[in-house]
């Protein structure tokens, strides 16, 4: 019994080592060069319509840019709980941060207006960085607080109300697959703006994409949806309890 398990094991080893070697043809060749390419264009017309209908209208762009890179990677996205959320009402969305695909699969799949918390080093990108500015993202200065601070109170004021925040709370991506301690800032904002906090675990995008590197290898991501969390009238005191609260909810489903 034993040896029949090893023998499948190391067939299922053997079999996804030819598949991978299979991929990278296709993936150096013909994906790679499109996401480039595709990002830029889509880049240049989400800027066009951002700029005559208003950064929601853009959004319909970001959203369609983000199914065709799934759809060609390709990436599968299960979702599981929608009924914990409204896709016409706003939040402050807080999710584990995994691998750069998290960020087509959550924009892809999630249903909702995202503007999202981006490094600022990212706006100095050609087509990118000026897209992601007309869409609303909120660009932040992770090593000047006091910077950070001035982009999320100006951000506040330009919210629209069909708008949602997202935050990827670690800061960064995980390297080893755990989530690390969350920062406070999405809390304070959500409780500044009045918006309920929902969070999100994403799962199985690390094995898809791992962090620094372009290993990319077809798969399925999981977005588990989890009931949004009010903290309008809750203490500033109080706040840490419900963000060590929030981050088990998340780590629990991973």
């Amino acid at each position: 019994m034993k040896i029949t398990i090893i023998l499948e094991k190391n067939e299922q080893l053997l079999l996804k080592k030819f598949l991978k070697a299979a991929y990278q043809p296709y993936k150096w060749l013909f994906f790679i060069p499109f996401v480039v390419i595709f990002t830029m264009s889509c880049g240049f017309i989400c800027i066009f319509v951002a700029f005559i209908f208003g950064p929601d209208a853009g959004d319909i762009v970001a959203v369609s840019w983000s199914r065709v890179i799934c759809l060609l990677a390709p990436v599968r996205v299960k979702i599981t709980s929608r009924g914990n959320y409204n896709i016409h009402s706003s939040y402050v969305v807080v999710v584990n941060h995994q691998s750069l695909i998290d960020i087509p699969v959550l924009h892809g799949w999630l249903g909702l207006k995202i503007k999202w918390v981006m490094k600022q080093e990212l706006k100095k990108i050609p087509v990118f960085g000026a897209a992601c500015h007309s869409l609303g993202c909120i660009y932040v200065d992770r090593f000047d607080k006091y910077a950070a601070i001035k982009s999320m109170e100006d951000a506040r004021k330009k919210l629209s109300r069909k708008a949602s925040v997202l935050f990827f709370p670690e800061g960064t991506r995980t390297r080893d697959g755990k989530v690390s301690d969350f920062k406070k800032g999405a809390f304070h904002f959500a409780k500044d703006v009045g918006l309920p906090i929902l969070p999100v675990t994403i799962k199985k995008t690390m094995h898809i994409l791992p962090p620094d590197s372009l290993d990319l290898f077809p798969g399925t991501a999981e977005i588990i949806i989890h009931s949004s969390v009010d903290i309008e009238n809750i203490r500033y005191k109080e706040l840490d309890n419900i963000i060590a609260r929030i981050r088990q909810t998340i780590i629990n489903s991973l």
